[in-house]
């Protein structure tokens, strides 16, 4: 029997808001686009898209060390700038955005005052290669990727679990840039972004603590390979693709049903649920500093907290 796969829909993305002029550091250099951008002019690189309880939306701005809060009504206010280059987050708590800081390892931002402080910065004394995104699962443990400059020249990047009791465990060291991470509804399968592998790796966490047969879910092509990702209630898994300009709608089998596409250029870095119902997805677009939206089918899955802030 021949299976004849069906084309998937392609639908344009819509501008929701794009970063003020007041907040863009045009003609400003920085050591991350030096060596990420290859020096390009670059007055803010968008990221780490998550949602408050509020409705309120959250970006981070990676060559300078900003957080920014947007409110339904897309209306930009800076809540925190430091010394670090942030990219993904998601709520420790109520009130403190656990962010992954590629120059600092992982920072608590209160969203109410702030104030950041360091979380955890270092790993049995060395420092991380550049941490990229993470995701708390229901219990409160916490996933995150080690990207830095990793690739298939260098196939070393990493994938961490912290556990709520501070047991920390390395379940992958051998990914060729390990980006976006993503939790199947039943928590039994991680997705991961490999992003100079221009793949998705499927990740099987077993009972045990473990990963075994870790494989590719989800191969791409073009310039850039997969990066933020998420799960809607439908088991779908979501991937922004930047170098593309495209996010990725895959059913169980990894079949594109649906592609969106960029109206603001091709830098689709991250996505995150929101809206009314939570099936509107929210796309950064990287280098213009857009944020894109869409209307989808399905509501994306619950993000969970953490379970306590550490101290």
């Amino acid at each position: 029997m021949i299976v004849v796969l069906q084309p998937p829909r392609v639908r344009e993305t819509e501008v929701f808001t794009r970063m003020p002029e007041r907040f863009r550091r045009a003609g400003v250099r920085s050591a991350w686009a030096d060596a990420n951008r290859a020096g390009q002019p670059t007055d803010c690189f968008l990221e780490g898209p998550v949602f408050d309880a509020a409705g309120n939306l959250y970006v981070t701005d990676i060559p300078f060390g900003r957080i920014f809060r947007i409110d339904a009504a897309g209306e930009w206010d800076l809540v925190a700038e430091w010394d670090g280059e942030p990219n993904g987050a998601k709520f420790l708590n109520e009130r403190e955005l656990l962010v992954t800081d590629y120059r600092n390892g992982l920072m608590a931002c209160d969203v109410t005052t702030g104030a950041v402080r360091p979380y955890l910065e270092r790993r049995n004394s060395e420092r991380f290669k550049g941490v990229n995104d993470l995701v708390f699962d229901s219990l409160g443990n916490l996933y995150f990727s080690d990207q830095g400059q990793t690739g298939l020249h260098d196939p070393s990047g990493r994938l961490y679990r912290l556990r709520p009791n501070g047991q920390f465990d390395l379940l992958l060291a051998n990914v060729p840039s390990p980006n976006g991470v993503a939790l199947s509804s039943d928590e039994r399968v991680l997705y991961l972004g490999v992003t100079r592998g221009n793949q998705v790796w499927r990740v099987p966490l077993l009972d045990d603590g473990s990963v075994a047969k870790v494989g590719a879910f989800f191969t791409s092509y073009g310039p850039s390979g997969p990066d933020g990702l998420a799960v809607d209630v439908n088991g779908r898994v979501i991937v922004a693709n930047p170098g593309l300009g495209l996010c990725w709608v895959l059913n169980e089998r990894a079949e594109p049903e649906l592609v969106l596409k960029s109206v603001a250029g091709r830098s689709l870095t991250n996505i995150a649920f929101g809206g009314p119902e939570r099936k509107t997805l929210y796309a950064t677009e990287s280098v213009t500093g857009t944020v894109l939206r869409a209307e989808l089918e399905h509501a994306g899955l619950t993000i969970h907290r953490g379970p306590r802030a550490r101290t």
